[in-house]
């Protein structure tokens, strides 16, 4: 197995969603200079999601990147029923995201950033609300900073010494 096998391989079981892509200028002597920072979102659909940030002179390359980036920092979304265990507050600095969990049929309600978060983890049920400053960036981190606070039920049965069925009746 050679590795051009095995990137279109990861290529088939992950999503990729481009979230914002921006164009920056730098005047030098000969005119301008232009470069671009990439921001994407990588899933697998099965609970697993990742999200980088890629610069470069090129789009694709900058694109290329932030995939890359966002294949290395893939965390697992617990997904239950179609949506999350319980409801979590993500923030990062002046971003705040709340995120509840709905009913089936609900279908993402969720703005740009969050949409694609949700969509390439996998869940298909949820609402969310971003409170406070909407920069994409700033969103997606307090996406996967209410990611981080999602308990998972077995991990919480397990410390409370009790089976997961006495939990959830």
């Amino acid at each position: 197995m050679d590795r051009r096998d095995r990137d279109d391989r990861s290529r088939d079981i992950y999503i990729e969603k481009l979230v914002k892509l921006n164009r920056t200028a730098k005047v030098v002597k000969g005119g301008r200079r232009f470069s671009f920072s990439a921001l994407t979102v990588v899933g697998d659909r099965t609970g697993n999601v990742g999200y980088g940030f890629g610069k470069a002179n090129d789009v694709t390359e900058a694109i290329r990147k932030s995939i890359e980036k966002a294949k290395r920092s893939m965390v697992k979304l617990p997904v239950k029923n179609g949506t999350i265990p319980h409801d979590v507050v993500g923030e990062f600095k002046s971003s705040r995201v709340i995120m509840k969990s709905a009913c089936p049929g609900s279908g993402i309600i969720a703005g740009g950033a969050v949409r694609a978060i949700m969509e390439a983890g996998g869940i298909s049920d949820i609402l969310a609300k971003t409170v406070g400053s909407r920069t994409s960036i700033n969103v997606i981190r307090a996406v996967f900073n209410g990611i981080e606070g999602i308990m998972d039920a077995r991990v919480v049965a397990h410390n409370r010494g009790k089976a997961l069925k006495d939990m959830w009746g």
